[in-house]
């Protein structure tokens, strides 16, 4: 059991896994952020060019509510709004990551140059060799 623990404490407390838990942590308050611009900002804009519509209060009601029963209809404002908040957020993601790639490429890039410019190191070899033929000089 003792073992059990002391892998579980070293899974726990690898790199990895407390990057995973900051990644999740800043996702959520990620999404809370872009549900917000698409609930109370891109949406209003989208319903006002289309003549005012709320998209959350578009349904197809299946059946009138009755004397104990529930109206049952199908929400479908809703299923848009979650693919318009779906496409900001992958839209967004995509920014992200486009732009960090730029910005390694850029410093690889750079790193490359710089390697370019500093003068090689000569091998063992060589080193080696030039000995030699200094000694033999002489």
């Amino acid at each position: 059991m003792k073992k059990f623990f002391e892998e579980f404490k070293e899974f726990i407390s690898r790199g990895n896994v407390i990057d995973l838990a900051v990644g999740m942590i800043i996702g959520s308050a990620f999404t809370a952020i872009v549900t917000s611009l698409v609930n109370d900002i891109v949406m209003p804009l989208i319903g006002a060019l289309f003549g005012g519509i709320d998209f959350t209060s578009l349904r197809w009601v299946i059946r009138e509510a009755s004397e104990g029963v529930e109206e049952a209809s199908l929400n479908y404002g809703n299923f848009i709004q979650q693919i318009v908040n779906f496409l900001l957020i992958a839209l967004v993601i995509f920014s992200v990551v486009k732009g960090i790639n730029t910005l390694r490429e850029k410093m690889d890039k750079k790193k490359e140059e710089e390697e370019e410019e500093a003068p090689a190191e000569p091998s063992e070899e060589v080193l080696l060799l030039r000995e030699i033929r200094d000694s033999l000089k002489k």
